[in-house]
């Protein structure tokens, strides 16, 4: 019998992270494997347009969560995926990331007696104010495979006690870029927005810490509008995000745009002079396209970033947000290859094949 697979996806990284899992499981014989939909980004643009633009198959549950606290969420995940897990039957859950969802599939198998598969294991913040990073930590010691993109995140696990079941597979984002590149047409993404290329700046916010406080996101829009004097700055806001942006008045140069499907996204990102984000997974993406980004955050997980100088941080300051991305202008650092090569759906597949056979 075939190996089969429950993935468990929720938020727009884990779309764009199991597009290319889902293409590669449906390819590969001995091997079998369905999509559950928690329903955590359940507006058009943070959940359908994805996994249209991704051609990503029809999950094959819909759990209809929505929003809620992070113990609603949580909660109603658990009590539905119990359900699914006792329907469907898997060999293995597959579950992506630091969500709410995430942390949902992986504690639901586990309580179960599935074994858990986590891609993206091992990224510390060192961080635990962060919902995601109690996320992530909780997950990597319940999974029984732990797919890391990089050898940072294999070494943190390795100091938390977790050696078996580890592997670095490279990054599944990056052959969901390389496969969403081949069919943009750049050109055309920026004469619709009227930018021209290296011309404008790029932005997304939508951490909680940084939303949710209106002292800290009045100073990242003070920031963002001393870099919108040098180049116009586009921001896709958050549902969630738009109304309180608005109702402390978007700066000058700064045109706040609805979210933007995942290949408009890169084009834009593409060809902008810099990108400022408080997002983990747009980090990478911004890296791989060689272009210099600036997180506002005090931290990230993505320290080889920073370490090889395409990546800088900011905290919610106007002047350090204009210091960062003045920066991130001056230099044009060496570009080291991080994360892989592009081929970890492959590598995933290959592990979960030889779990199974054990």
């Amino acid at each position: 019998m075939p190996l089969k697979t429950v993935t468990v996806v929720g938020a727009r990284p884990e779309f764009v992270q199991t597009a290319p899992l889902a293409r590669e499981i449906a390819s590969r014989d001995g091997i079998t494997g369905g999509l559950v939909h928690t329903g955590q980004h359940y507006d058009y643009e943070m959940s359908e347009l994805f996994f249209s633009q991704l051609e990503l198959p029809e999950p094959i549950y819909h759990l209809g969560v929505g929003s809620g606290s992070h113990g609603v969420q949580t909660g109603a995940m658990l009590a539905e995926l119990d359900r699914v897990y006792l329907a469907e039957r898997p060999d293995i859950v597959i579950t992506h990331g630091d969500t709410n969802s995430t942390l949902a599939a992986a504690l639901s198998a586990a309580k179960l007696g599935i074994p858990v598969a986590h891609v993206e294991a091992g990224l510390r913040s060192w961080n635990r104010a962060m919902p995601e990073e109690l996320n992530r930590v909780v997950t990597d010691h319940l999974a029984d495979l732990l797919f890391c993109p990089g050898q940072t995140a294999a070494d943190n696990l390795r100091r938390e006690g977790i050696a078996t079941g580890v592997a670095v597979v490279g990054d599944l984002m990056q052959d969901s870029l390389h496969w969403t590149m081949r069919s943009i047409d750049t050109a055309a993404t920026l004469d619709h927005h009227g930018l021209r290329p290296g011309e404008y700046f790029f932005a997304t916010i939508h951490r909680a810490e940084n939303t949710d406080d209106e002292a800290r996101l009045r100073a990242i829009l003070a920031g963002l509008e001393k870099v919108a004097a040098v180049h116009p700055l586009l921001l896709p806001a958050h549902p969630r995000t738009r109304p309180r942006i608005r109702d402390l008045g978007v700066p000058p140069g700064v045109r706040l745009i609805d979210p933007v499907g995942h290949p408009e996204a890169m084009a834009l990102v593409k060809e902008a002079a810099a990108v400022l984000t408080d997002s983990g997974g747009l980090q990478k993406e911004v890296y791989w396209l060689e272009t210099p980004c600036v997180t506002v955050r005090t931290e990230t997980e993505w320290v080889e970033t920073v370490q090889v100088g395409w990546n800088r941080l900011a905290d919610a300051d106007p002047s350090s947000i204009e210091l960062a991305v003045e920066a991130a202008l001056a230099e044009r650092p060496d570009h080291p290859d991080l994360y892989g090569d592009g081929h970890a759906a492959r590598n995933i597949v290959d592990h979960l094949l030889t779990f199974a056979r054990n």
